[in-house]
């Protein structure tokens, strides 16, 4: 009997091993993109904007009448899924927008739009409640001059990425980046204890740069608040009122259906970073794959 269950495990064991020796099927770029990748195209949460442009973009590029199809996830689980594809050389397609770390840590390109249902380009807003200028001038003046690039968001993002603190990031950041501190709080009077609301969606952009803004502006002596909510309860508290100011309006798509929603409420304070953008992404040894065009073909 026990020599049977010996001969039963040394089977299960053999089996096992073998399961894990398969190598996962790499990228034949002599093949059609669709049926290596399931005809599906990895997104994050459904609310995300960049999805609801994806859905325009399976119609607009007749991929939805070839079957493809958008899979619901979160941004965690798809870069876990970018990660793991590119560690076997795996074909993926990817929701993909830039600022982002994904772009520091994996070789990966965004695919051309000829169509333009992504747009041409986005850029960072700050927004803040109407009233806000008036009520906190000094806070407006450094929201007013705030502007960085890609490159330095993408900096904080990564080093949090890793694991860092999100606050001790930013305390860091700041420490590296005098002169854009000074540029940025040019004029901008002490706050003595002034208090300023910000509020955030948990995208890896915007706790980065609502951590870097709200930690210069309590070394300059304002009382800061930081509160995550999704984006719909984000924009509806500043519109009431009931926050003052968020670092992370993507326009014109991403965040453009909230601001029309809430224009009469809300005020664009002015651009914190320009040349953002949003569309589809895959891994840069897919060569022969370019524009969104290539899915279909």
């Amino acid at each position: 009997m026990k020599r049977c269950i010996g001969l039963v495990s040394l089977s299960i064991l053999a089996i096992t091993l073998s399961a894990c020796s398969v190598t996962p099927k790499q990228y034949n770029p002599h093949e059609s993109v669709g049926p290596q990748v399931h005809k599906t195209i990895t997104g994050i949460d459904a609310g995300a904007g960049i999805m609801a442009s994806t859905q325009k973009a399976l119609t607009g590029y007749g991929l939805k009448q070839q079957d493809w199809q958008l899979q619901t996830s979160s941004t965690a689980a798809m870069c876990s899924q970018l990660e793991k594809s590119i560690r076997y050389k795996q074909p993926i397609v990817v929701t993909a927008w830039q600022p982002h770390w994904m772009f520091k840590k994996y070789p990966i390109k965004f695919l051309k739009d000829p169509k333009g249902i992504y747009g041409k380009s986005e850029q960072i807003d700050t927004v803040a409640r109407k009233g806000f200028q008036k009520d906190n001038p000094g806070a407006y003046k450094f929201f007013q001059q705030f502007k960085w690039n890609p490159d330095l968001m993408g900096d904080v993002m990564y080093a949090n990425f890793k694991g860092a603190d999100p606050q001790k990031t930013a305390k860091q950041f700041i420490k590296q980046h005098p002169k854009e501190v000074a540029q940025w709080t040019a004029g901008v009077p002490d706050g003595n204890g002034k208090q300023v609301r910000m509020t955030y969606v948990t995208w890896d952009d915007a706790i980065a740069s609502t951590n870097v803004t709200a930690q210069i502006l309590r070394d300059k002596g304002y009382k800061v608040t930081m509160t995550a909510m999704e984006a719909q309860p984000e924009w509806s508290s500043i519109a009431r009122g009931s926050a003052d100011v968020t670092t992370a309006a993507w326009m014109p798509v991403t965040s453009g259906p909230l601001y029309a929603k809430f224009k009469d409420q809300v005020e664009v304070v002015g651009t914190n970073c320009p040349g953002a953008r949003v569309g589809l992404a895959v891994p840069k040894y897919m060569k022969n794959v370019n524009s969104i065009e290539d899915l279909k073909k």
